[in-house]
This record gives structure tokens, C-alpha cells and sequence, in this order.
């Protein structure tokens, strides 16, 4: 019998064929790998520009996956250029939609606001449902960075990025703004009270006031004085309500009694997420309005309080140390607390309250109330005391990075020509 060769099959051949396109393929970038690698240059940028998504915006947003079109909304113009450097840097020359907030010409010119309300509820999302997560109060001056569904994205003195209804603001242009600024202004000094339509109590109401809202002053009349709101409303308010504003921005930088003092006005205060003004506070709001009635403005959460301010020192052999922290803190520190402590090796700052003296603090949990440290003393709070990781200092620091006076915040000082 002879042999035959068996000839080589059609399918085999393109068998290899494939295999040789799809290993010319693999070698190459695939769609998802290129979005993978524009997506990463973004996120170390936004980390390093923009740690804080609370006060500033690095957002990157990616349309399609042949040819991805770039969109990114940022609060910092640098960060978009560095953006795109590092994209050319890495052969990935796709074309970028910059958009720089505040965008002037979207929003026609008014950038600026001023709170209209005695407060606002300010919150995550464009929506009256989303979690509140701070307050402002009337003569707030913000920053408008866009506006969404009827509210608007405005960054506040404390730099905290939040979404208000836009019933909430009187929106002004740059000339506006600075008008409000130089104008002769008053502050609400009562706890709480009422703007009337006339110099009479008995006259009908024309909004609420708590303590440090700030109006215009118009004259005084009959033991009143006219106001005007930023869109101009006007009403009248007693005499003994309210205190000029330049005097009460221009006072030295306070002392300890005087934050403590104030934050006593608190007690019994209840406990609101997102609070930061006379109507509720939550542990960091209550911590800010203490200080920001004494003409100081912090940081607006209490894991970002925990980062500014001079550190104080309250550990013996990496413990927190009751006698080191007697020995150490002085009135009017601020305390810094962590829940997971001893759970996590670095866990998160999730409460602030403000240091009295020989071991005593005042904190909002629950409401405004006072608390000890101390074992056996009135008032022990032995979760806090369990939780207590750091302590700042921030009366020494005013003038520092974040830890601002009033009379000295750009948003409320007349604008250099």
C-alpha cells in the first residue's frame, strides 16, 4: 500500500491567520486601556491639585471609547493645563473641553452672591431631597460656580462647595458685589428675632434673623433701624438688636473666655447634620459659629478643622494621655474625635468639640452640651474619652492658612482696583 501525505487543511491556515491578527491587537492599546490611562493621568492630578472634593473641583467627565471625547469641569485652571500637558507628555494628544468654573459668560456675569435668608440649608445634591450638608447665613457673601435645576453650586468663605436653592441668594455681578461690600452695614446680635415692615414690634413680620446676620443699614428712625436686604427688600429692626457692622469685624482676635462664652449661648441647642448657625449645629458647625461670632472663619468640617491650627501634644508612648492632655490644652482648643478608633490604623476625624479647662469640653452630640474627660467627674463622657485622637490650637494660628478673620476674607473686603 502506498502512502499518502495528508494535505494541509484550509481551516488550520486560517486558524493561524487569527491568531496572528489578534496578537497584533493585543499588542496594541485597546480602547478600554487608553480611557484607563487617561482616567488615571486625571485621578493623579485631582489627588494631588484637588484632595478635597469639598472645596475644589477636578471632575473628568468620558464620552465614548473609539475616539473618547473629554469633558472636564474644574475650579482650578492650572490643574486643566497640567491636564493636558501630561496627556500630549503620554501620547494621548485626545482633544479636551475645558470648563472653568465660575464660567462668567454662562451665568451672565454673576458670579457672586449674597445670602437673602436669615439661613440657608445648603446641600449635596441640586435637590431639595439630597442631604443638607451646611448652612449660610443672611449676608453671606459666596462665589457662584454654576447653577443646576433651580439651585446653585457656590463655594462659601469657608471655601465648602455646596448646592443652594437660588431663591436663597441675591445674585450679583462684580460691580454689585462690590457695592454690598462698601456699603454701611449692621449685624444681628440677639440669639433670635424678627425684621418688621415699620418701626413697630406689633407691624407685620418681613423675615426671621438669628445672631450674625448681616443687613444694610439705610438710617435710624423712631428707635429703629432701617434695613435693606442684598435684593433690597427693606425693614426695621430695634436699636438694641444689632451692632455697627465695621466695629464688630475690625475687634482684636478674640481670647478663650470670649469663644467659650458664645459657645455656652449654644447650650441646649439641638443637634442638626449640616447645622452651622443658631437655628442647629452639628459638632464642627457648632465649633465654626463659636468662632466665626468672635469674627474668626474655620474650615467647615471637623476633618478639615483637624488639618490647620498648631497641633497640640496629648500622647505618652502613642496613647492618648489623660495627664498629658491636662497638662497640655488650654481653653478654646479645639478636640478632635475618631469612632473607629482602635479598629482602623488611621481612622477618620468624625467629631469635634471645643476644650474648656481642667478637663472639661463643650460639644453638639445630641445638643449643645458640656462634658468631662475626666473619670468619675460630672458629666463623663467615656465614649469621647475613648475616641479623643488630637487637639489644634487655632487662637494662636489666626492669620493662618484657613483660619481666617473676617474683616481680612477676601469675599468680604473692598476689592483692590
Amino acid at each position: 500500500m502506498k502512502l499518502v501525505s495528508p494535505k494541509p487543511k484550509k481551516h488550520l491556515f486560517f486558524f493561524l491567520l487569527l491568531f496572528s491578527v489578534q496578537g497584533l491587537y493585543a499588542a496594541l492599546p485597546s480602547d478600554s486601556t487608553l480611557i484607563y490611562k487617561i482616567k488615571a493621568i486625571a485621578e493623579g492630578i485631582r489627588k494631588k491639585e484637588a484632595p478635597d472634593k469639598r472645596t475644589d473641583i477636578f471632575q473628568l467627565d468620558v464620552q465614548g471609547e473609539n475616539n473618547p471625547v473629554l469633558e472636564l469641569e474644574t475650579t482650578l485652571p492650572l490643574a486643566a493645563e497640567q491636564f493636558k500637558k501630561e496627556l500630549l507628555q503620554a501620547g494621548l494628544g485626545t482633544a479636551v473641553q475645558v470648563k472653568i468654573l465660575p464660567d462668567a459668560q454662562e451665568l451672565k456675569g454673576a458670579v457672586y452672591g449674597v445670602v437673602r435668608i436669615s439661613v440657608s440649608n445648603n446641600r449635596k445634591n441640586p435637590e431639595h431631597a439630597a442631604e443638607m450638608v451646611t448652612q449660610m447665613i443672611l449676608g453671606t457673601p459666596v462665589q457662584i460656580l454654576k447653577k443646576q435645576k433651580g439651585y446653585a453650586l457656590v463655594r462659601s468663605p469657608d471655601r465648602y462647595i455646596s448646592w443652594v436653592d437660588n431663591a436663597a441668594l441675591a445674585e450679583m455681578n462684580q460691580n454689585d458685589f462690590e457695592a454690598w461690600k462698601k456699603a454701611d452695614k449692621l449685624v444681628y446680635t440677639e440669639d433670635y428675632g424678627s425684621a418688621y415692615t415699620s418701626p413697630d414690634v406689633k407691624s407685620l413680620r418681613v423675615s426671621d434673623l438669628v445672631k450674625g446676620d448681616i443687613v444694610r443699614l439705610l438710617e435710624k428712625q423712631k428707635g429703629f433701624y432701617k434695613i435693606a436686604y442684598p435684593d433690597g427688600r427693606t425693614a426695621y429692626i430695634p436699636l438694641a438688636c444689632a451692632q455697627d457692622y465695621k466695629s464688630w469685624v475690625s475687634r482684636p482676635n478674640p481670647d478663650a473666655q470670649q469663644i467659650l462664652s458664645t459657645a455656652k449661648t449654644l447650650l441646649g441647642t439641638p443637634y442638626l447634620w449640616g447645622g452651622t448657625s443658631m437655628k442647629g449645629v452639628d459638632c464642627s458647625g457648632f465649633t465654626k459659629t463659636s468662632y466665626f461670632l468672635n469674627g474668626i472663619i474655620l474650615p467647615r468640617d471637623a476633618s478639615q478643622q483637624a488639618l490647620v491650627g498648631e497641633a497640640v501634644d496629648i500622647y505618652q508612648a502613642d496613647t492618648v494621655n489623660l495627664d498629658k492632655c491636662l497638662k497640655n490644652l488650654k481653653a478654646g482648643d479645639l478636640l478632635f474625635f475618631a469612632a473607629a478608633k482602635g479598629k482602623r490604623p488611621d481612622p477618620k476625624i468624625t467629631h469635634t468639640a471645643i476644650y474648656m479647662g481642667d478637663g472639661e469640653f463643650i460639644q453638639s452630640a445630641g445638643m449643645v452640651r458640656i462634658n468631662s474627660m475626666v473619670p468619675g467627674a460630672p458629666g463623663y463622657a467615656d465614649f469621647e474619652s475613648r475616641t479623643l485622637v488630637s487637639a489644634r490650637r487655632m487662637l494662636n494660628s489666626i492669620g493662618k492658612a484657613q483660619i481666617t478673620r473676617i474683616d481680612q476674607h477676601e469675599f468680604y473686603t473692598i476689592t483692590k482696583p
